[in-house]
């Protein structure tokens, strides 16, 4: 490979990782926010003001389990940056290079089923850290000549190449369930995608297990890598995957670095471990009872859709919610065979809800305005019979609501920013009527009225266990109503006296009952309950039970007579398994979490303008006859970017020298940059029309305000982006005599943005109502007197079918008479040479609609998911004063067809290019002959 072909693989490949770390929100935080740390040799983790006890205990967990668990990764130690999130309501975490840094967003998911039970700090803290171990044992051989060579932005791409994601999630969840007595490894809900498929026998080429499909459900990559991982220990060892992690990242091959490390650290080619590594749990997670189950649907059947928590109105009437990835969630009514839709719902963390007497209600998320990083969780209400829905709480951070027998009440789950989580009593208007005291630290899920002075719920205790309780509102006493374990248990639900709901059970997610009155503990069981994967969200009438369970289709809903359940009293649910993980229980770090000691550690002011460029990455950009290097920062609160760069054109032999910065902790952004250009040339012809090479330097100096506001109205979701800079120029020319052909200039440039769309399944090419307008106007305010104004929108329509979209567009570009300084922003028809012409109007109709879903690849290098269509006409007119000493104008129409190929590369980095056909009606005037035209259309995002 030449040094240029290898430059621009780099320059893709930085570009490409650099695409995958999409958590961060820019300018999220708003200015209000103090910010204090914990610094310790191994992190410091920034917290906001107040949230001290968090910081501590994620630097204690961080900083015990940091020695017992790196002798099987690597021994490689370099401080991380953390940063605790506490405005959003959404479990998450991430650790990232360019920079590397980590985030944990601190809210406890309701489901304890699908993250588990473990409080929220310690599970991100060992799981994340573990990340970080990560990229510090792999930052060797040539992955740290990359990095050395490109900053992080070099390690993040050489890294990203080498190892796969579920290597890194698949230790990551292993690590979790290693130190833990619980981590998602021995949670069956974590097992129940595989469970699915292997049960239909989905036999799926591991290129489709890695890269998904349009059409088919496939698990992600976090219970394939702990699959993986899990095996590589019980039969290699403890520091199986330090080495192979250690050998990928060196490249001692250069092709399928992680594959060929593997084969040389095991004996085994890749294709026979991954095959073995799979089948040793298929054997223990799917029984003939399973393959029954799954028997029933069509042998080629692909993804049908949703059908979760189901709510009886009477014995033959149920509501649920629906999706599918064709349609929209929503809430639906079932009577006999027929179903009726309620109510489309609004944009929601999960598909949870209840129903009672009429009503639904259910929390709604909602991002605030400005602020990337603070959300809310409000209570809507929807009657049943009308569809009509309303409002009760704005801004709130509310879980989990459910109705009291009259509705005249609304027990929630709040949970505030400063992690005092609460049981909230409303009305039905959604006023606080009081809060249930909780001296105990408890986190509620899903709490139920069992009568007017007592919550049931599936309560945690901060060590992780779990038990189903009721709750005193006036007092907040518990009264366990389960012994308290470590393993998972959701979805209470109250019939009479006797509480039902889903716990774990060995290798199974069963349904349970318990009777209030003498506390006896009773499984479920009876043919209906068999041969299904999980048994979860059960609904119970007076004669029925319905429930929801897991299948290689989706979540699909059973119902069955009470009368066919043979309740078996046991004293407790089986504890959770191992999966016959041998590994789990052996080295230093088992069950490492109980030996954690809160040590008071020391905290400190973190100012914001810490580390204020931190420079992290130099990267190439090429693209002939120009070649630009850019080294790029981003401080740790992600409130300052800065760009420093350096270019170089081929073909003048100009170079130049640019910074630019922008600063998010305000309302509106900050944006400023300078960029000095040398030796620019020109050929211009002298007093006596002679060409003459005219030098120059130039620099150019901006500033503005930037604005970006973000609107969710329920299932609408618009983004409103105001921008105004003001913009200098400066020309040195050499020669005096050609000074005035290149004068110096100032203007101003504003622009509004505005975007609105529905959601979008997974099918659907474009949503199915979505508008984007732009508008944007540059004038100058010095004696040059030009003018441009530019308003340009595209509107998306359903099309005949549910995966056809139907897009109009239409733009219109006026400029002033007498000069023309500003570049054409018009999109100008396809296929055709543009012109910057004096008035310019353009309309656009594109119908796209899918042709083929291959779910096919070649060498786990690229992989087709979906190939598309799109036939379009474009017609533009323009007219232009001073041409030929009259007026002039002409039409530009074409019309033609594009083919979108949607990929993934490398079974990881999703990529759609296409080619396009296009036939001109109307002669080309500014350039290209014949009126055929074809077209490599590449991804904007990436190039």
């Amino acid at each position: 490979m030449s040094d240029h072909c290898f430059t621009r693989v780099l320059t893709v490949g930085l570009l490409l990782v650099t695409l995958g770390v999409k958590a961060q929100q820019f300018g999220g935080n708003p200015p209000s926010i103090k910010w204090d740390q914990v610094n310790t040799p191994a992190a410091r983790v920034i917290y906001p003001r107040g949230m001290d006890s968090a910081g501590r205990r994620v630097a204690n967990v961080i900083g015990q389990i940091n020695n017992a668990i790196k002798p099987t990764i690597g021994f490689r130690q370099k401080q991380v940056n953390v940063v605790l999130q506490n405005q959003l309501v959404t479990t998450n975490g991430y650790v990232g290079l360019a920079p590397f840094r980590s985030e944990f967003y601190l809210v406890p998911a309701q489901n304890s089923f699908s993250l588990g039970s473990l409080n929220v700090t310690d599970q991100l803290a060992i799981h994340e850290f573990r990340h970080v171990q990560q990229y510090n044992s792999t930052d060797v051989g040539l992955t740290r000549l990359l990095h050395i060579l490109f900053g992080e932005g070099g390690q993040q791409l050489a890294s990203g190449l080498s190892l796969p994601n579920w290597f890194f999630e698949g230790d990551a969840v292993f690590n979790e369930t290693y130190v833990t007595e619980q981590g998602r490894g021995r949670l069956p809900y974590f097992f129940n995608g595989f469970r699915s498929l292997w049960a239909a026998n989905k036999d799926y080429s591991w290129m489709k297990i890695r890269n998904g499909s349009y059409r088919d459900y496939t698990p992600d990559w976090y219970p394939l890598g702990y699959m993986m991982v899990a095996y590589g220990r019980d039969q290699y060892g403890s520091d199986i995957w330090r080495k192979v992690g250690h050998d990928a990242a060196s490249y001692r091959s250069l092709i399928y670095p992680f594959q060929s490390a593997v084969k040389r650290n095991t004996g085994r080619n890749f294709t026979s471990f991954r095959n073995a590594a799979l089948e040793k749990f298929k054997t223990q997670l799917v029984d003939d009872g399973l393959k029954q189950g799954a028997a029933k649907y069509k042998k080629n059947q692909h993804f049908i859709g949703n059908q979760e928590f189901p709510v009886y109105v009477n014995d033959s009437t149920l509501i649920y919610r629906t999706s599918s990835y064709k349609q929209r969630s929503a809430f639906v009514m079932r009577t006999g065979t027929k179903e009726e839709r309620i109510r489309l719902a609004d944009f929601s963390i999960d598909s949870y809800f209840t129903c009672r007497n009429g009503q639904i209600v259910y929390a709604s998320r909602r991002p605030d305005a400005r602020w990337g990083y603070r959300e809310f969780n409000e209570l809507k209400v929807i009657d049943v019979k009308s569809g009509a829905q309303k409002k009760i709480t704005n801004r709130t951070r509310y879980f989990a609501p459910a109705f009291n027998a009259d509705n005249s009440r609304i027990v929630a789950v709040d949970v505030p920013t400063d992690g005092q989580y609460a049981l909230h009593i409303l009305d039905a208007d959604g006023k606080l009527i009081s809060k249930v005291p909780n001296s105990e630290h408890l986190y509620y899920t899903y709490p139920k009225f069992y009568n007017e002075q007592q919550i049931v719920s599936a309560v945690r205790k901060p060590t992780g266990e779990m038990l189903l309780a009721l709750i005193d509102i006036a007092t907040g006493n518990i009264e366990p109503l389960t012994p308290a374990t470590i393993a998972p248990k959701a979805f209470p639900v109250v019939q009479k006296d006797t509480i039902y709901f889903t716990g774990t059970s060995g290798i199974d997610d069963k349904l349970f009952a318990v009777s209030v009155a003498d506390r006896k503990l009773y499984e479920l069981e009876g043919d209906s309950l068999r041969n299904f994967i999980g048994n979860y969200q059960p609904a119970v009438s007076d004669n029925k039970i319905s429930w929801v369970s897991f299948s290689a289709f989706g979540f699909r809903l059973h119902e069955a007579s009470k009368a066919t359940l043979q309740p078996r009293e046991v004293k407790a649910p089986l504890g959770l398994p191992d999966m016959q993980v041998a590994s789990l229980q052996h080295g230093e770090g088992v069950n490492a979490l109980n030996k954690i000691t809160d040590q008071p550690l020391p905290t400190s002011k973190y100012p914001k303008f810490t580390h204020p460029f931190n420079f992290h990455s130099l990267i190439p950009y090429i693209e002939d006859p120009d070649y630009l290097v850019s080294l790029m920062g981003q401080n740790i609160l992600n409130t300052l970017q800065s760009e420093l760069s350096f270019g170089y054109n081929r073909n003048e032999g100009y170079k130049q020298i640019g910074a630019t910065m922008i600063y998010g902790a305000m309302f509106p952004y900050l944006f400023g940059g300078v960029q000095y250009t040398i030796d620019r040339r020109d050929l211009r012809l002298d007093q006596n029309r002679n060409p003459v090479e005219v030098n120059w330097n130039e620099t150019r100096l901006q500033a503005g305000l930037q604005l970006p506001l973000s609107f969710v109205n329920g299932r609408n979701i618009s983004r409103l982006n105001l921008s105004s800079s003001i913009n200098y120029s400066i020309t040195d020319v050499k020669q005096a005599a050609f000074r005035s052909l290149y004068p110096d200039n100032t203007y101003l440039s504003n622009s509004i943005t505005f975007s609105n769309q529905v959601s979008k399944p997974q099918q659907l090419i474009y949503p199915h109502f979505a508008q984007n307008i732009t508008l944007s106007f540059r004038n100058t305010i010095n004696d040059l007197s030009a003018r441009q104004f530019l308003v340009s929108g595209s509107f998306y329509f359903p099309g005949l079918f549910d995966t056809h979209s139907l897009v109009i567009s239409a733009a219109h570009q006026r400029r002033d008479r007498n000069y023309s300084i500003f570049s054409n922003q018009l999109s100008f028809s396809r296929g055709y040479t543009a012109d910057n012409l004096y008035r310019l109007y353009k309309f656009g109709v594109n119908y796209h609609f899918p042709i083929a879903y291959p779910d096919a690849g070649f060498g786990d290098l690229v992989y087709l998911l979906r190939l598309r269509g799109n036939v379009f006409y474009d017609h533009t007119h323009g007219i232009d004063q001073y041409r030929s000493g009259a007026q002039f104008k002409a039409n530009f129409r074409s019309a033609g067809a594009e083919l979108y190929f949607d990929t993934q590369w490398f079974n990881e980095t999703s990529i759609t290019f296409g080619l396009r056909y296009t036939r001109l009606l109307d002669r080309d005037i500014f350039g290209g002959s014949g009126p055929d035209r074809f077209t490599l259309i590449l991804p904007l995002s990436i190039f």
